[in-house]
């Protein structure tokens, strides 16, 4: 027993009996409120560029959340192995209401940016300590079954996200209660973990890899600062773009020699021999590729190609969530009854591949009702892929090191997150800068002049914007607004051929997903032996 406090101590994470239907509810709080987190502070952006007058430092709010995120997951996933979930859930929990505390409280760009970037190292908890409790809960053949309950809570609040971001930004409240809404969430979540989550100390040891922990920070802050300049604040090919990048992969060289020796590396190198666990993760970067290249962007399409206002956008993402709900409820229930995954990986690569080619079709001619179509399709490919490569890899280690497989699974694939985000960002300006040269009429290039390379096509996006611009272009009489209109189509036009490419790319990553599931071994998915195999190798001990 633990002295002075009457908790027992368990040698393994699993929770039983009543307390795991509680510990899965405080799952479903933390993932619901840190997933309309993202979606809601998206929403409230340009309001907040506006009030802190900041646009250059505009992607850092995001950035600086995603890196310190991506770094920190590894180090909760390998040390709750040995010390259980809790008291990291607890301080990821903390760590990301002192974040939005501090951001709502910011009075300048730079005081936003590092609290996002406080937030990021609550939220790397808050990624990985879920997926391992629910690993916790049931067994990898049971998991199949809650997969639609878990994804329905993601989608809903991908749904609510951008709608409450919205009006509470809209309203006398203010963008600074976009981050204060989270809170009473997170004090339930603080209160559900720390009453139903276990205390937990293995008999196998885990310290710190402090060293490791070092080297893969120093490697990686140069790489993804390197990845979000790209193209914006630095040329690819520049001097200050090649030594973030040669830094960065020197130190990460570094790193991977040290932790082949390393008694308790942070990421464990045994793991990539594992063919189920390698396979997932390159299928997992592909497809998270894919779905950033038709995903991200999507929303600006259907405002500035479509023509929906911003609300509508961002409402029409809505259909795409429930078919990714469908999509997981179905597979999940199958897997649970058969037990196997490779052929229905096959067959959600198939209905990703046809989505990403409807997508390519979109031009600006598409109505909505075709985009909700194709968002569907793509949405069930993606839905029942993403979730089934999670239990295929959870399945394929020993129970006792699950938190490492989880966090170093979900710290690739944030990695690539981080990666696509800077990438795709720059194809789209480079694609758009490149059309509009053809697109603008001779006497309109002419007035522009040198402004032609500034233009931003998401600053005519709102009604508003277009409203100032009409005002601008009305001086010249009736043919000033027949420039205004073409203005505006050459905008269309460009915005389309800009989308289109990550489209076309998102579509290449979907094709070599559905190559790779042939690769992906099968391994039968495991019941009640899960668990018991490592309370016996943990009770001999």
């Amino acid at each position: 027993m633990d002295e002075g406090k009457g908790r027992a101590l368990q040698t393994t994470n699993q929770i039983t009996g009543k307390k795991k239907w509680w510990a899965l509810a405080t799952v479903m709080v933390t993932m619901f409120f840190s997933s309309m987190n993202q979606t809601s502070v998206s929403t409230a952006i340009p309001t907040i560029m506006s009030d802190l007058h900041g646009f250059s430092l505009y992607a850092w709010i995001f950035s600086a959340y995603m890196m310190t995120s991506a770094i920190t997951i590894p180090i909760y996933g390998k040390l709750s192995d040995v010390y259980g979930r809790r008291p990291f859930y607890l301080f990821g929990l903390i760590m990301f209401s002192l974040g939005a505390i501090i951001s709502g409280l910011a009075n300048s760009m730079m005081m936003l940016i590092i609290a996002r970037a406080v937030q990021g190292v609550g939220a790397g908890a808050m990624m990985s300590m879920p997926r391992a409790t629910i690993g916790d809960i049931f067994t990898p053949k049971e998991r199949g079954r809650w997969m639609g309950v878990i994804g329905a809570v993601f989608g809903l609040s991908s749904i609510l996200g951008p709608a409450i971001g919205g009006w509470i930004t809209d309203s006398s409240l203010g963008w600074r209660w976009v981050f204060f809404v989270n809170l009473p969430f997170a004090v339930l979540a603080i209160i559900g973990v720390y009453l139903f989550l276990p205390k937990v100390r293995t008999n196998h040891e885990a310290k710190l890899d402090l060293v490791g922990s070092i080297l893969l920070v120093i490697g990686l802050i140069p790489i993804l600062l390197g990845f979000t300049w790209a193209g914006d604040k630095y040329d690819w090919s520049s001097v200050q773009e090649l030594s973030l990048f040669g830094f960065g992969i020197l130190f990460l060289i570094f790193f991977f020699f040290y932790e082949k020796r390393a008694k308790s590396p942070i990421i464990e190198p045994s793991l990539f021999k594992n063919r189920i666990f390698t396979t997932s993760l390159i299928l997992g970067t592909f497809v998270s590729m894919a779905m950033f290249g038709a995903i991200m962007f999507l929303p600006l399409f259907i405002q500035g190609v479509v023509g929906l206002n911003a609300a509508s956008s961002g409402m029409v993402m809505s259909p795409m969530m429930i078919s990714f709900i469908v999509g997981s409820i179905i597979v999940g229930q199958i897997m649970t009854k058969t037990g196997k995954y490779k052929r229905l990986s096959h067959i959600s690569a198939i209905f990703m591949m046809v989505g990403l080619y409807l997508f390519m079709q979109m031009d600006v001619h598409t109505k909505y009702p075709t985009v909700i179509l194709n968002m569907v399709i793509l949405g069930l490919g993606i839905g029942s892929l993403m979730p089934l490569l999670n239990v295929a890899v959870q399945n394929a280690f020993p129970y006792k090191i699950m938190g490492t497989v989880n966090a170093t699974q979900q710290f690739v694939g944030s990695l690539g997150g981080v990666i696509a985000s800077p990438i795709f960002g720059s194809m789209l300006n480079h694609g758009f800068q490149e059309k509009i040269q053809e697109s603008l009429p001779a006497e309109l290039k002419q007035m522009m002049g040198s402004k032609l390379k500034d233009v931003n096509p998401q600053a005519f996006l709102t009604k508003e914007a277009q409203n100032a611009l009409a005002a601008g272009f009305k001086k010249f009489g009736e043919a000033g607004m027949q420039l205004y209109h073409e203005f505006l189509h050459a905008i269309k036009v460009s915005l389309t051929s800009g989308i289109h490419q990550l489209f076309v790319l998102g579509f290449v990553f979907a094709i070599l997903t559905f190559i790779g599931t042939f690769f992906l071994p099968e391994s039968k998915l495991k019941g009640e032996d899960y668990f018991k195999e490592a309370l016996e190798e943990s009770e001999q001990k």
